[in-house]
């Protein structure tokens, strides 16, 4: 169990756990800047709930995927719990979500390069070459209108210049709106736009 505010949530084991680590709720508290009142909102590897909750609490029409089967299911237990409608999805990034444009997206991102093996390895890592992020650009433009905000979250300990990279060859920018240091690492919040948008 885990509680956040209001929000109450229970986590297991195989899912990343937003108490433990810095980036979850730092992006969280980044987010409190936007109204979220019937924003059409979707947040991506959306784990344990907790941002996707918090939006819609706020009011946001919200869509939350996971790709991990036991994210999924803790997702729907803790959606109930806390008493919020969202539509929850069992999706490899956008492979599930059908094509739309949201008004804001949340990113979490895998992001340390190793094959991922376990359902719980999704969280921690991106692939050797990086596969995660070339997917995620490759689909990202689909999602989105000239309006959109679209925020990731990522630190100092992973490979920044080739997710830079990634998004580039994709016509994507990264532009950090926000740091912040803790006693681990150095975490970075970026708002990802079309080049030239």
């Amino acid at each position: 169990m885990y509680r956040y505010r209001n929000i109450v949530l229970t986590i297991p084991p195989q899912v990343f756990h937003p108490g433990f680590f810095f980036s979850t709720k730092l992006l969280l508290k980044y987010l409190n800047k936007f109204g979220l009142t019937d924003k059409h909102f979707l947040e991506l590897g959306a784990g344990s709930g907790l941002i996707s909750i918090y939006a819609s609490q706020q009011g946001a029409k919200v869509v939350a995927s996971d790709i991990n089967t036991i994210a999924v299911q803790a997702l729907q237990n803790n959606a109930a719990v806390n008493n919020v409608q969202m539509h929850i999805l069992h999706s490899d990034l956008f492979a599930a979500i059908p094509q739309q444009a949201f008004d804001i997206i949340s990113i979490n991102p895998p992001y340390y390069k190793r094959k991922p093996v376990t359902d719980a390895d999704y969280a921690w890592y991106c692939g050797e070459g990086g596969e995660y992020f070339q997917a995620l650009f490759k689909d990202l433009g689909n999602y989105i209108h000239s309006s959109s905000e679209v925020l990731m979250i990522l630190c100092d300990g992973c490979d920044l210049e080739m997710i830079q990279s990634i998004a580039w060859r994709n016509s994507f920018q990264l532009n950090c709106v926000y740091s912040r240091n803790n006693l681990l690492e150095k975490n970075f919040i970026y708002k990802i736009a079309p080049i030239n948008a």
